[in-house]
């Protein structure tokens, strides 16, 4: 295993500065220590990683030095057109080393959403003629690899990749977390804003915990699951799902279920939503202000106002609440307004640590979804 002080000051050595990307939960403990170890203007956590790997060609541009853009291998879904069109010597030609955490590789247990894109990574880097390489597990080895990268992004002006596999850096603390406190935690929002639901209303939740915790809150209370449906994929596009629901389910209530990262990820869907007007669309965004699931490191969310964009996307009605009471009070109030609305919740960063799994399989669940709503 490597250090993450030993691979970030290998870095430092070698000329990179600058970072940009989206934390990943294989590279927490890199991240973690970039971010304990650099100035804020030189590691910018973006909102999705296509947005990053723009920002480390501006930087490139203005310092003739190339960036670090870094990322889970779902990211590249968001980063392919950036990758072919402005980095690509076909292109602009802009060298950046890219580190990239393999989930989801061949031969290792890993969660469903990760299986098809850890087998084919491999096979985009290839398809996008970038050079890449597994980062050893020795920081000697490590060392001849960089050296390989950046003389081959000198020479080509183009991106080399490194791919880092499951506990391949040692564990690191982050010492400059900061962690906003409020009454109450996510899964103890996410329970109340459930309970005023009723028996029909139809719930999109986003990846990550939240999806886990809704898992967990029907176990708890003995009822099924057909009513929602676990984006556990797809990052930022569990409103977009919502939306294409409750425009064909018109009759019933449509709740989306989201998280403030994957809303900013892509806050375009809010104004597909508002040109839509669906009455029958709800959307609730608890708030913790991080990545919660990955490593729990800042959003922007502590820097915009949500309701006010949702306003000025066109949603009739947006609040923010973040007591017990508030939340309950203007979950009735807004079942009963036409939609587009959106309620903000500002909750605690943080999950409880037995914290489990769905235990139906993806495909289940879509099934069981889809035929609750046929018959309706």
């Amino acid at each position: 295993m490597i250090k993450p002080s030993d691979f970030y000051e290998l870095l430092k050595e070698n000329g990179f500065d600058f970072f940009a990307g989206v934390p990943d939960s294989l590279l927490k403990n890199f991240n973690a220590y970039v971010s304990d170890h650099t100035p804020a203007e030189k590691n910018i956590i973006t909102a999705n990683e296509g947005n990053a790997i723009a920002l480390a060609a501006g930087y490139y541009l203005a310092q003739n030095n190339a960036g670090i853009v870094y990322m889970q291998n779902s990211g590249l879904g968001n980063c392919i057109n950036p990758l072919t069109s402005l980095t690509d010597p076909l292109a602009y030609s802009v060298p950046m080393l890219l580190i990239i955490g393999w989930r989801g590789e061949p031969g290792k247990k890993d969660e469903p959403q990760h299986l098809k894109q850890g087998a084919i990574t491999i096979d985009q880097l290839k398809i996008l003629d970038i050079e890449h390489a597994i980062l050893p597990e020795s920081i000697d080895e490590a060392k001849i690899l960089l050296n390989k990268a950046k003389e081959h992004m000198e020479i080509k002006k183009k991106p080399f990749a490194i791919i880092v596999k499951k506990d391949t850096f040692e564990s690191y603390t982050q010492k400059s977390d900061t962690k906003e406190e409020f009454e109450l935690t996510r899964e103890e929002a996410m329970k109340i804003v459930s309970a005023e639901l009723s028996e029909k209303d139809i719930i999109v939740s986003t990846t990550g915990k939240l999806s886990r915790e809704l898992f967990e809150f029907r176990e708890e209370k003995g009822q099924g699951h057909e009513k929602d449906f676990l984006t556990i994929g797809c990052m930022g596009h569990a409103s977009s799902i919502a939306l294409g629901i409750a425009l064909e389910k018109s009759k019933d209530l449509v709740y989306c279920f989201d998280g403030d990262g994957a809303l900013i990820m892509h806050m375009g869907a809010l104004a597909t939503v508002g040109k839509l007007e669906p009455k029958n669309f709800k959307h609730i965004v608890f708030n913790n202000l991080a990545h919660d699931t990955v490593v729990g490191q800042e959003t922007a969310a502590d820097f915009i106002d949500i309701p006010k964009i949702a306003l000025a996307n066109g949603y009739k009605q947006a609040s923010t609440v973040k007591t017990k009471e508030d939340i309950k009070t203007k979950m009735q109030e807004f079942a009963n307004i036409d939609g587009p609305t959106l309620i903000e919740i500002k909750v605690s960063k943080g999950a409880r640590k037995d914290l489990g799994r769905p235990t139906i399989a993806p495909i289940e669940n879509k099934n069981n979804f889809m035929k609750y709503l046929s018959e309706k």
